[in-house]
């Protein structure tokens, strides 16, 4: 479990299951409740549903580890180290594993609810 992201201290909350091979552990800031974190680990050769975002005021995706793809909108990106989407009401997004797994961030502003995201696959 995480202790810290990007400088800030973090608590584990839960892990959730997304799909077959998809699992998020959520994260939230202390002293920060403007957002919240989601780590998401995903199987080799998996991928994240195909999600647009219908609510928040940002979304942001990043790289951790591993090798695939985020789709954003209609552009396909090969993830690196330096691999960061900031995603707006209307956008679409989905990660892709590789043959060695990924994993990713989401940082949620305002924090994560139930409705900020449709799938669409």
């Amino acid at each position: 479990m995480l202790q810290e992201f990007q400088g800030k201290t973090v608590t584990f909350v839960e892990q959730m299951q997304v799909r077959d091979g998809v699992v998020c552990d959520v994260y939230v800031f202390k002293d920060d409740d403007t957002c919240d974190l989601g780590i998401i680990t995903i199987d080799p050769g998996a991928k994240t549903p195909k999600q647009k975002v219908l609510e928040g005021t940002q979304t942001v995706e990043g790289y951790l580890n591993g090798q695939g793809f985020f789709i954003h909108n209609k552009s396909k990106y090969q993830v690196n180290s330096e691999t960061e989407f900031v995603l707006t009401i209307g956008d679409t997004m989905q990660w892709q594993a590789g043959d060695n797994g990924l994993q990713s961030y989401e940082i949620c502003y305002p924090p994560y609810k139930d409705g900020r995201f449709e799938n669409l696959e």
